[in-house]
């Protein structure tokens, strides 16, 4: 097994992207470890040097799996550069046409609820005038 990056020039923003997420999630798993470990009474051993060894062995561990998945591990890499190929082709939407969309939605999301509104209010004045529903009066 080769230290050295496979196919090195081919899927760097999707590699890169993915190596970030990856430090992101590993440093907020050893922050939550040592945090965690650090409350636990070890006797003599101070807990900070127990929670920092664990968080430093967390972060070698799953810093190497994260490096051998996206940097040397050929299906997982042939994955990464056929997705940015992928990316490449989408047809993205322009500003003015999600700004539309979402304008769109908003509205209609409006007009929905106040439609479900007045059926309700209907519905009320319906179940109170056939006394099914008893309305407090206020005393």
């Amino acid at each position: 097994m080769g230290l050295s990056i496979y196919k090195k020039g081919q899927g760097y923003w999707t590699r890169l992207m993915t190596a970030i997420a990856a430090g992101l999630i590993i440093f907020m798993g050893a922050w939550w470890l040592w945090q965690h470990l650090e409350a636990i009474d070890y006797g003599d051993l101070p807990e900070v040097y127990v929670g920092a060894g664990a968080a430093l062995l967390f972060v070698v561990c799953f810093g190497w799996i994260a490096y051998w998945l996206i940097g040397t591990r050929r299906k997982s890499v042939d994955f990464l550069i056929a997705t940015e190929g992928e990316m490449k082709k989408v047809n993205w939407s322009t500003k003015r046409e999600i700004t539309g969309s979402t304008i769109v939605v908003i509205l209609f999301a409006a007009l929905i609820s106040v439609f479900c509104w007045a059926f309700d209010k209907v519905f009320f004045f319906f179940f109170v005038w056939a006394r099914v529903l008893d309305v407090p009066t206020a005393s």
